[in-house]
């Protein structure tokens, strides 16, 4: 058959190669790391295998494409408006930006702007964990207006993560309170516990909550923290190395769930 095209793609950090007819319909892809070819019609075997020869390294299995989790049906069925998952770190805050994005000269800076850059800081160190088995979704929106700042999901379990710019400042956590450099305590991680307990309400599974500082020259935590991890940005990646929580399929039906907005509008 003339005119197939192969339109390479990536997808969780995976390669894909679609085989397309000339009207743009896809019949086929190829998974470079499974070594396989799906086929979306057998009529179409030959001419597939013609067109991705001159891609395909070593053997690879030829069939019909796997049958669809549970989960993978719901995001199937999911409506774009309502998917969480294309929100990039600190997506309510580049739309509040992009609404109002303040006078052009300001005497100090603009604190969204700060909140903006730790969040982006921390989504950019968790994305890089897509692939591992983990996903994580930004700003996730809860009832009253207050949000997730993200939300991981994987083996080691679910985690909500709240990310706290503090460059080059010392960082004291006493008792709920977090102070940086000379002001005064603020009681964060009351918040970032009730975002938790949020989560595990809306989600039926045990969220567990994450702050991270962000750029902070040194951490002092002079008090137990109450089930709060505390991080700094750099350490951060080791959330990858947790497991033994979820397994493979509880965590896609999870972040299924999450990635839903209408489920948190039960919160």
């Amino acid at each position: 058959m003339d005119g197939l095209r192969v339109i390479p793609t990536w997808r969780h950090g995976r390669e894909r190669l679609y085989v397309c007819l000339p009207d743009g319909r896809n019949i086929a892809w190829y998974d470079r790391e499974a070594a396989r070819v799906n086929l979306l019609g057998a009529d179409y075997e030959e001419d597939v295998l013609e067109a991705l020869g001159p891609f395909v390294t070593g053997p690879v299995s030829v069939g019909p494409p796997p049958v669809p989790t549970p989960a993978e049906l719901v995001r199937l069925c999911l409506h774009p408006d309502d998917d969480l998952a294309p929100n990039r770190p600190g997506e309510a805050l580049l739309i509040a930006l992009d609404r109002d994005p303040g006078p052009a000269r300001r005497f100090r800076p603009d604190p969204r702007r700060r909140a903006l850059t730790a969040e982006r800081t921390v989504g950019e160190a968790l994305d890089r964990m897509d692939g591992a088995g983990w996903h994580v979704l930004h700003s996730v929106p809860l009832p009253g207006g207050d949000r997730i700042h993200h939300l991981l999901v994987g083996p080691g379990g679910l985690y909500a993560v709240h990310a706290l710019y503090a460059h080059k400042q010392r960082v004291t956590v006493v008792g709920p309170g977090v102070a940086l450099g000379r002001h005064e305590p603020q009681p964060l991680l009351r918040r970032v516990r009730a975002d938790a307990d949020r989560a595990s309400h809306v989600l039926t599974a045990e969220v567990r909550p994450v702050l991270v500082l962000v750029g902070a020259s040194q951490v002092s935590v002079s008090a137990p923290t109450r089930g709060v991890r505390v991080l700094t940005d750099a350490e951060v990646a080791g959330l990858a190395g947790l497991g033994g929580v979820l397994k493979p399929a509880d965590a896609e039906a999870l972040y299924a769930l999450a990635r839903d907005r209408n489920t948190w509008t039960r919160g």
